[in-house]
């Protein structure tokens, strides 16, 4: 206590009403919300001391580090992921087995990420973000080099599949909801510039392994992957712990409650899961088979790469147009998110409708302009999907509502590809494949409207919109003025 009573005060101490000093203020803590009538410090705990609780999210700062390590984080996620493709004819070659039985390192990995992202949330809100994220950069790391010494194709199912994917699982959902809660009026924005990872990540590691393949070979090219997605552990390190107002004193005890699965008892959020399912069942064919339609519909090799080119650009691109878009507070967060997920529905119906080109020298204009219409569309969904769970589950709940989305999203990417590809196998073309992933997306954008401020008012707003709240609550339903026949004054009321 003698070092303690050695510093200076940081404020001065309170007065009596004759004069005297009530005492001196010894604790190094103020009082972020003084109750009505204090007129000195307030003392704290010291464990207290050693977390102060801000009023409110940031909003910047140390929040842009956390939106660059995010940024990292995706790109050695999903970038990496998608550009693994380039290696599997190889490691067909080598163990001489089928694309099929090779196409299911990727998938496999794919799938363990995803469907595990809940339990990266719960051991994250049980142990914070920062060792969590670092654990995972190790075990993708780990998985990578293991599947450097596979000696039959078990070895990187095992290697690439699950513990590359275990670690995946660990990185994606607790960055993006740590970056969620140091942003309010920013934080769409914020979602989608650390999701332009992905697109960023594939324009370089794609070119990169494919180099390193011709060079190395694959196993030399995996060993070097392993090393570079280590990058995961320092980003893990960037993630700051942030206390907030509403955070829970205590972790939640128990395997349900860790990982969040209250949440669905919360009507809006069990809307949002469902529409989000839904979408998941045709948000990612374009993924895997925009290129074999671009094919099918008589474009080249170098077409095809065009087409995915374009969407790519446009995905990337709408992320910060549409993150910018939505924290600016003119439409609110629900009504935009289905907007944006049924014009992504409309642009894979586009897609699946456009003409057959019909010889490998034509450019496909039209399918150009589609596929650009689909990016733009699905890269302004993206951003938002996170960017809205704030508003529905709390800022407490937003790291273990982000792990459930992607577990919803994977169960739809797992049925879309592979009913894509069975509708193709039936009728001999793409364009059923499209139509029906696109009524997918639309049918879970429908479901959306359900969502609090998704439909419109019948009357015009009493007070113009506003930007999204700090604390991440739902915005408030816009007060309608009704004038009663008998009364000549305007009355508020908050339902049409």
């Amino acid at each position: 206590m003698g070092s303690l009573s050695a510093h200076t005060p940081l404020c001065e101490p309170a007065r009596t009403g004759n004069g005297e000093k009530s005492g001196r203020a010894s604790f190094l803590a103020l009082s972020l919300t003084p109750s009505p009538g204090d007129i000195g410090c307030s003392l704290l705990p010291q464990t207290a001391m050693m977390t102060p609780k801000l009023a409110g999210p940031p909003d910047g700062g140390w929040g842009w580090v956390v939106a660059a390590a995010a940024f990292v984080v995706n790109g050695l996620s999903y970038g990496l992921l998608r550009s693994l493709g380039l290696a599997l004819p190889d490691l067909a070659e080598h163990f001489d087995r089928t694309a099929q039985d090779t196409a299911w390192v990727s998938a496999l990995a794919l799938a363990v990420q995803q469907a595990a992202s809940p339990v990266g949330s719960a051991l994250s809100t049980r142990w914070g973000a920062r060792p969590v994220v670092m654990v995972g950069g190790i075990l993708t790391s780990l998985g990578f080099i293991f599947s450097a010494f596979a000696g039959s194709l078990l070895h990187l199912y095992l290697g690439l599949g699950v513990l590359a994917g275990s670690g995946w699982a660990l990185v994606f959902a607790p960055a993006v909801g740590t970056l969620s809660r140091y942003f309010s009026r920013r934080r769409v924005l914020a979602v989608g510039l650390a999701l332009t990872g992905s697109g960023a990540s594939s324009l370089l590691l794609a070119p990169a392994l494919q180099l390193l393949l011709h060079t190395f070979g694959w196993r030399g090219a995996l060993l070097l992957l392993g090393a570079i997605t280590l990058h995961l552990t320092p980003c893990g390190a960037l993630l700051r712990p942030l206390a907030l107002p509403g955070d829970p004193p205590t972790p939640p005890h128990g395997p349900l409650a860790a990982l969040g699965l209250g949440l669905f008892t919360r009507r809006s959020f069990l809307v949002f899961a469902l529409g989000t399912a839904m979408v998941g069942g045709g948000y990612f064919v374009p993924y895997v088979h925009l290129a074999p339609h671009a094919l099918d519909q008589g474009l080249g090799g170098y077409g095809a790469a065009l087409v995915v080119a374009v969407a790519a650009v446009a995905d990337a691109g709408a992320r910060l147009v549409c993150g910018w878009l939505a924290d600016q507070g003119w439409v609110p967060l629900t009504r935009l998110l289905a907007v944006f997920g049924a014009l992504t529905g409309l642009g894979l119906l586009a897609v699946g409708l456009v003409p057959v080109v019909g010889n490998e020298e034509a450019w496909g204009g039209s399918l150009l302009a589609t596929a650009g219409a689909y990016g733009l569309s699905a890269g302004g969904y993206a951003p938002l999907v996170f960017g809205v769970l704030p508003g529905l589950v709390g800022i407490e709940g937003v790291v273990q509502a982000t792990g459930l989305v992607m577990m919803l999203m994977s169960l739809g990417g797992l049925l879309g590809p592979p009913l894509s590809g069975f509708l193709r196998d039936e009728t001999g073309d793409f364009t059923t494949s499209f139509l029906v992933c696109g009524s997918l997306v639309l049918s879970g954008s429908f479901i959306y409207m359900g969502l609090p401020g998704a439909m419109p008012s019948c009357h015009p707003a009493s007070s113009p919109a506003t930007a999204p709240p700090k604390r991440g609550e739902l915005l408030p339903i816009p007060q309608v003025a009704l004038l009663s026949p008998g009364n000549p004054h305007s009355t508020l009321d908050t339902a049409c």
